[in-house]
């Protein structure tokens, strides 16, 4: 060094410069070498030890190195080398100017918090996607933690940071945290409400990614495809994105369809509406109908037998209708779906399965078919559900019943009516 300082004071002692403007180029000189050789150590880290790590990543059968090379974590350790070389050769060729170099070690202290910080980030970011590669990740997603621990070690790297600026203790930093504990709960009101959210989710399991979850209140009715600190996203069904707050989760209701997947049953609920007039007394001709249909025969003739004995042991006229017990057309028909859908190869054999009459509106008898099928997907399931109702409004006829609709002419009043209303709504 002593050397390059002789060239240089011979350089520029031909000039009229000052000894102390001298100083300086000397000083900015040797601060341009620095930069030439940490320039050239980043060169060499990524371009020759990054490659050589790149082939034995390659050549490896484990898959956590790949993660790693994949996130970066590797890249972004390189940047230490220009580091390495400022801390070998700043003593050597800055000797002469303290104030200099102790800036110049101020400001590489500063650099290295700022690379560790990002490092450990790609680090997390990596432990992150292999964990999710594990099915126990759908379950307990970790998302939210790396989040919150991000944060945590991105303040801790700015107060060393600003330990290294100001010239203080860490320590003393960490201790005027306190005084402003209010002000930083405040600003991470959200970030704390998520991350106790957060861990509420995971511990009770109450969504996994995935699920089907509804939340009408926010629009959300789809399938979770992300669990984060402070939010949680929901694919809808008509392919849109919905994003709420993960602490809404544990504040607001919501409905989760994971059993319904678990146990391999979709419900089917829906009702039918009879005509009340066609309700009746079954006579010997549409019992004898009835008996033709398979799976009635066996129903037909125990209830024949049971009712015929019941009448007898009370002594009841069966020439009067009122008297006694007897068969009716919409039971009979109510047998008949219980029975069909018992034996439809579609409907989930371990799921309730009933027919039941609802108490009767102004639109009729409902009856209403309660069951499951053994096929969750939504196209299957609607396929299924369409096919048993179309069979059951096209056999209801057989059993002399009549769906309830409204005449034409009613429905084109009510309609009329309705627009009317409208209208006189709107005028006003």
């Amino acid at each position: 060094m002593k050397f390059l300082e002789t060239i240089i004071e011979n350089a520029f002692s031909q000039s009229s410069l000052s000894p102390e403007w001298i100083n300086f180029f000397d000083a900015l000189f040797f601060i341009f070498l620095l930069l030439i050789f940490s320039v050239l150590a980043n060169w060499i880290a990524k371009g020759l030890i990054l490659s050589i790590v790149r082939k034995l990543v390659i050549k490896s059968k484990t898959i956590w190195d790949d993660v790693l090379l994949e996130k970066k974590v590797f890249h972004r350790m390189s940047h230490l080398a220009p580091v390495l070389i400022i801390y070998v050769l700043g003593p050597i060729f800055m000797n002469e100017f303290p104030i200099m170099i102790n800036i110049i070690y101020t400001a590489v202290n500063v650099y290295i918090a700022f690379i560790v910080l990002i490092v450990f980030y790609a680090f997390l970011d990596a432990a992150g996607s292999i964990y999710n590669t594990y099915e126990i990740a759908k379950t307990k997603p970790i998302k939210g933690y790396i989040q919150i621990t991000k944060i945590i070690t991105g303040l801790i790297a700015a107060i060393f940071a600003l330990s290294f600026i100001l010239d203080k203790s860490p320590i003393y930093l960490f201790t005027g945290l306190g005084a402003i504990t209010a002000i930083l709960l405040l600003i991470f009101k959200d970030t704390i409400l998520g991350f106790v959210a957060g861990v509420q989710v995971s511990a009770n399991n109450l969504v996994q990614i995935g699920d089907w979850i509804e939340m009408p209140k926010y629009g959300a009715d789809g399938d979770v495809i992300d669990i984060s600190l402070h939010t949680v996203t929901i694919r809808n069904f008509d392919r849109t994105f919905t994003t709420i707050p993960t602490y809404v989760l544990v504040s607001d209701s919501f409905k989760n369809w994971r059993g319904m997947i678990q146990t391999g049953g979709r419900r089917i609920m829906r009702d039918i509406y009879i005509d009340i007039n066609t309700i009746k007394f079954c006579d010997e001709r549409m019992l004898q109908k009835f008996e033709s249909v398979r799976i009635l025969k066996g129903y037909i003739a125990d209830k024949k037998e049971e009712i015929e004995k019941y009448n007898l042991q009370y002594e009841f006229d069966s020439g009067i209708p009122a008297n006694g017990r007897r068969l009716t057309n919409v039971g009979t028909f109510r047998a008949y779906i219980l029975r069909y859908l018992q034996n439809h190869p579609k409907i989930h054999k371990d799921l309730t399965c009933m027919v039941r009459q609802m108490p009767p509106v102004e639109k009729g008898l409902p009856l209403q078919i309660y069951a499951f099928t053994n096929d969750i997907n939504w196209v299957n399931y609607e396929g299924i559900q369409a096919d048993i109702f179309d069979h059951i409004l096209s056999v209801i006829t057989f059993f002399e019943l009549r769906v309830f609709q409204l005449p034409a002419e009613i429905s084109v009043n009510l309609g009329t009516d309705a627009s009317k209303t409208q209208q006189s709504l709107s005028e006003k």
